[in-house]
């Protein structure tokens, strides 16, 4: 089977959850063959095995492409001919408009008749549906033009665009926000739906590329899998696509939208919303990473029997020998691992280890930090560190003693925390006091290892302990600290919990159930799928079964175009 693999600024050019789940599925289905197509890929692919290859890749810039850079991406991203770069004629601006027109009539409009709009934008009811129909029938309009006139450069900058969009705003029936957009929100707008967009106008779609493909896989939600949507538009190709990370929430949630107006936070908020549901609507099948992800998929409208759990694998092996070794790490010693920033709450396990070590003196606890390239997380870091200073002062066993902090601050890879390995094996419990998470693997880890951990509910976290750990409310310091002083002090009641976190982990969370999940979906999206003839392929059936089978009867009833044996 070939398989359309597409990606968004991860494998096989980049490192990340992706790119690693990625590698794990193309390197173990080896009986596939994988065509990668990589949005924002640049730079060195990493090695690839035979059954792979990089078909095509798109470098789409960010926000802050100039003028230089945009003429470049249009000739390498949206072919080299001329017909790619040829203003638009007076019928092709037509068609832009009309096909713009009803894009922005489904993103603007407001989903009337009773309905509530719920957080998607995509509401439900009649005027829900019609909002919906009208934006796909103008995405799929510009997907027409794009791939008849070489891509859209430059249109869904242009002045017809903005005039559209307003028009569309200032309608009866629009949204409040939309409604209430001025001209600088209009522009702001059409800037960011043409990076959303160009996918379009990628010369992607023909027989020889996605048009080859038996199955398109997307790795991501939104403009990931806007490839995927075409081709099945353009070749009835059957779209799978896997979110261990909602696009949307990811939307809702980013911090680089907070300097926006109101009225453009609500433009881009329907714009992902309608998108994500026209992207559910039509996947054959949507495999989140766990049921967080799934709840969100529901909400944006996709229908519950095309939607099945797949947890992500993660690698066991390396935690193998820790996990044997329940009893090791210092039993007074906490383990946090992540990533240091403001969602990871750190503030509120501090202020819960303070209230520990009033209880219990020996404590200690070992923040372990992923490292990462995001400058801004030093600051973070910075007033951490600072907040542990004042709860927790240096303390020395006598006079003589250079005086410790309980709290140490550490960088995974670093001479006291080399490997994650060696991380969760120093301690007895491990603490995660997130407000914010969607799938931890930081506690998968930690249950291969055997730890017994203290979680807030967040995310999918009650999904993976499944009662094999102890989970509290975010925000509450005091219910964190109990629940780690009731381990601390319970020794047997930890290693139980610890070894039954192992099973369930083995048993739910490993590369080769994914595997083996995504082998049987591949086979089973392929079995529903109409049958594609390709030049060159044959024709399925056009020799009898009997021709196959070694000997001269076989031979004479094919040569005689009888289709069966001579009597």
């Amino acid at each position: 089977m070939r398989i359309g693999l597409l990606t968004e600024g991860g494998y096989p050019y980049a490192t990340g959850e992706t790119g690693l789940w990625c590698e794990r599925l193309v390197h173990g289905l080896g009986q596939h063959q994988f065509d990668l197509y990589a949005l924002a890929g640049s730079g060195t692919p990493r090695p690839l095995p035979p059954n792979a290859r990089v078909a095509r890749t798109a470098d789409l810039g960010g926000s802050d492409t100039g003028p230089a850079a945009r003429n470049l991406l249009e000739r390498t991203a949206f072919g080299d001919g001329r017909a790619a770069r040829r203003a638009y004629g007076r019928r092709e601006r037509r068609r832009f408009v009309e096909a713009f027109h009803r894009l922005a009539v489904g993103v603007c409009g407001a989903n009337t008749a009773g309905t509530a709009e719920n957080t998607a934008g995509t509401g439900e009811g009649e005027a829900g549906v019609a909002l919906g129909s009208a934006f796909a029938e103008g995405l799929y309009a510009l997907a027409e033009l794009a791939r008849e006139r070489g891509g859209l450069p430059g249109a869904l900058r242009s002045d017809d665009a903005v005039r559209t969009l307003e028009s569309a705003c200032r309608a009866p029936g629009a949204r409040r926000g939309a409604a209430a957009a001025g001209l600088p929100d209009h522009l702001a707008f059409v800037e960011h739906l043409e990076r959303t967009l160009r996918p379009l106008s990628l010369d992607w779609y023909a027989e020889d590329a996605l048009g080859a493909a038996d199955l398109c896989h997307a790795a991501a939600g939104g403009t990931t899998a806007l490839p995927g949507l075409l081709a099945k538009r353009f070749f009835g190709t059957p779209l799978l696509v896997t979110e261990y990370g909602v696009q949307l929430r990811s939307h809702y949630l980013s911090a680089a939208g907070t300097d926006r107006s109101a009225p453009l936070r609500t433009l881009l908020a329907a714009l992902h919303g309608r998108l994500a549901a026209e992207v559910y609507g039509q996947a054959a099948l949507l495999t989140p990473g766990n049921a967080h992800a799934r709840r969100w998929q529901e909400k944006c409208g996709a229908d519950r029997a095309r939607i099945r759990t797949v947890h992500p694998g993660m690698a066991a092996d390396r935690f193998a020998e820790v996990g044997e070794d329940e009893e090791s790490g210092d039993p007074a010693t906490l383990v946090w691992v992540g990533r240091v920033e403001p969602a990871k709450d750190l503030i509120a396990l501090l202020h819960a280890f303070a209230e520990i070590r009033a209880r219990q003196p020996d404590a200690r606890l070992r923040i372990v930090a992923v490292p990462v390239r995001d400058p801004g997380s030093g600051t973070y870091l910075a007033h951490i560190k600072g907040l542990a200073a004042q709860l927790f002062p240096d303390e020395a066993a006598g006079a003589h003693a250079v005086g410790e902090n309980p709290v140490t601050f550490e960088e995974l890879g670093g001479p006291e925390a080399p490997t994650l390995e060696d991380t969760y094996a120093s301690g007895a419990v491990v603490v995660l006091s997130s407000v914010v998470e969607g799938f931890p693997a930081s506690l998968v880890e930690a249950m291969f290892c055997a730890r017994a951990t203290v979680s807030t509910d967040v995310g999918a976290v009650v999904e993976i302990i499944g009662g094999t750990g102890l989970v509290v409310p975010p925000r509450n310091p005091r219910a964190l600290a109990d629940a780690c002083l009731a381990l601390l002090r319970e020794p047997e009641r930890r290693h139980r919990l610890g070894a039954a976190a192992r099973a369930r982990a083995l048993e739910l969370f490993t590369v080769e159930q994914n595997l083996a999940a995504f082998r049987g979906i591949y086979l089973e999206l392929l079995s529903h799928a109409p049958v594609r003839h390709r030049p060159g392929d044959g024709v399925p059936f056009a020799h009898p079964a009997e021709a196959h089978v070694p000997g001269s009867w076989a031979h004479k009833a094919v040569a005689a175009g009888t289709g069966a044996p001579d009597a």
